[in-house]
């Protein structure tokens, strides 16, 4: 299968599927961090291609509500990254996965299918995700663990010190969600084209 994994720098969902057997190319504005299949430039002038999945990590830094207190200062940036996530669902590619931090295009667009957490998936920490789906099913929990009574430890994330690449590290995909995705919709017997 092919499958494309949009805005994503990192690696770690594009590896999963690797992994997996798939033929699977990450595609960002920056370079990978780490060796693989990798498309520099931007992914809306490759979602021709003949993909037959694409998992979508539009950036969130206009749309999660976790900044609706600066909505009123950056209308236009909210727009065009409103716009963005729009051709992204509608990509002629027919399986779809867009995710993100809760954020406007749940009143904006359309509801997320489905909200996950990390401690779901084998991460002790919370960070509530969305995801829209198209022709794909709702991920299922893998790995369900206990969080930690501390909230600076289970919101880890959100308590990074400020810095030029804490937006890097809260934007990566977890290992453990990375690998359901590609095994849960990656697996042999999971009908992809009927």
């Amino acid at each position: 299968m092919r499958v494309l994994v949009a805005c994503e720098f990192s690696g770690v969902v594009r590896d999963a599927f690797l992994r997996m057997g798939h033929d699977a190319w990450s595609c960002d504005l920056l370079e990978t961090e780490v060796a693989g299949p990798h498309i520099v430039g931007d992914v809306l002038g490759v979602l021709g291609g003949g993909w037959d999945l694409m998992v979508a990590h539009p950036p969130c830094t206009h749309l999660a509500v976790s900044g609706a207190a600066w909505f009123y200062r950056k209308k236009v940036e909210q727009e065009e990254a409103l716009e963005f996530v729009r051709q992204l669902l509608a990509a002629p590619i027919g399986r779809i996965c867009l995710e993100n931090p809760v954020s406007v295009i749940s009143t904006r667009i359309r509801k997320p299918d489905q909200t996950i957490q990390p401690w779901q998936f084998g991460h002790p920490e919370q960070k509530r995700t969305c995801l829209w789906l198209k022709n794909l099913p709702k991920l299922v929990e893998t790995t369900v663990v206990t969080l930690p009574e501390k909230k600076s430890e289970r919101e880890r994330l959100h308590y990074l010190s400020p810095g030029p690449n804490r937006w890097m590290e809260r934007s990566r995909t977890y290992q453990g969600i990375a690998d359901a995705m590609a095994e849960q919709w990656g697996r042999e017997g999971l009908d992809l084209f009927g």
